[in-house]
Parts: C-alpha cells; sequence; structure tokens
C-alpha cells in the first residue's frame, strides 16, 4: 500500500509541476490589487482611460496551436457575469500583448479577432462597476488552445466565446485584479 501510494505521488509529480508552469503576468496589473484608472472604461458613467493592459504568458502547455485572452467580471449585478474583452485566435508564437491593444488602433498580431463585449461592442471595455458596489474582481485569463483558429468574429458574444474557448482549452492562466467605485 504504501509502496503504491509513493508511485502514484511520483508519477503526479510531472502533472503537477506542469500545471504550474502556464503563467500570466503584466507590467500595469497585479493579482489581487486594484486596477488603475488607465484600465476604467469611459462611459456609463466612468471616466477612464480605458486601455487594455500589457500582458505576457510563457510555460503554455505541450500541444498548444493559439492563445485567447478573456477579461470577465463574476461580480457584475447581471446574473451572468460581464465581459469585458475576448481576444482569439492569437498564434501560438506570441508571447504577450502590449498595452493598448484592444483598442480601435490597437496592435493585435495577425489573424487576431476581438470579439463583442456586453458594452456591446468590439475591443476592450474597461472596469465600471455600480457606485457603492463592493469591488469586482476582473479576470484577466490567457487561454492556451488546441485549435489554431476559432469560427470567431467581431460579432461573437462572451458567451458564445466562453462556450469555444472551454471546449477548446489545454489550459489557463490568471491575473484578479479589483475596482470599485
Amino acid at each position: 500500500m504504501r509502496t503504491a501510494l509513493m508511485i502514484a505521488s511520483l508519477l503526479a509529480l510531472p502533472l503537477a509541476a506542469h500545471a504550474d508552469a502556464f503563467k500570466l503576468s503584466s507590467s500595469s496589473i497585479a493579482d489581487g490589487k486594484p486596477l488603475s484608472l488607465k484600465q476604467v472604461y469611459r462611459g456609463f458613467g466612468c471616466e477612464g482611460g480605458n486601455v487594455s493592459p500589457q500582458l505576457s504568458w510563457s510555460g503554455a502547455p505541450a500541444g498548444t496551436k493559439s492563445f485567447a485572452v478573456t477579461v470577465y467580471d463574476p461580480d457584475a449585478p447581471t446574473g451572468s457575469g460581464w465581459w469585458h474583452w475576448t481576444v482569439v485566435n492569437i498564434p501560438a508564437n506570441v508571447g504577450s500583448l502590449p498595452e493598448g491593444a484592444g483598442g480601435q488602433a490597437g496592435k493585435l498580431p495577425e489573424g487576431a479577432a476581438q470579439g463583442r463585449t456586453d458594452f456591446s461592442e468590439a475591443g476592450f471595455g474597461g472596469a465600471c462597476p455600480p457606485v457603492g458596489d463592493k469591488p469586482h474582481r476582473y479576470q484577466f485569463t490567457v487561454w492556451a488552445l488546441k485549435t489554431d483558429k476559432l469560427p470567431l468574429d467581431a460579432n461573437a458574444s462572451g458567451a458564445l466565446v466562453g462556450y469555444m474557448l472551454n471546449a477548446n482549452a489545454l489550459g489557463t492562466a490568471r491575473i484578479t485584479a479589483t475596482y470599485g467605485r
């Protein structure tokens, strides 16, 4: 019994080490910290810069053929959260997005496509929680995918993008920032 447990533990080590290898980092935002006004929406009563943060990732799982990036607020008082940004079809040889990539004049990699946010437009839509709500969590997630292209475009809703990502994910890495007003 003890030997079987030891063997099972040793076999699980490479899987655990691999799962921890996929990382997301940013020079613009930090895990567990508040977003700056740069990442706050401009509209809906919010007065921010509406600039997508710089994001970098490394250690993607073997077999990754493309990446996607999403920003989601699970605390939005909608019953279904709020999609702030979706980007799909980022080539597998790309490991970062510059600050501002989600804007109208943003610099996304060739072939990448932004979906429609819950602000009803494609591109990055910054934080804008209701006044007086507790600070919301903003989940910046990079997805490693087993397909090189998803059949999605600027009209794709966050729910459709989320469905396709979950069906094709090899792994995810996340930074969760906060914002309240």
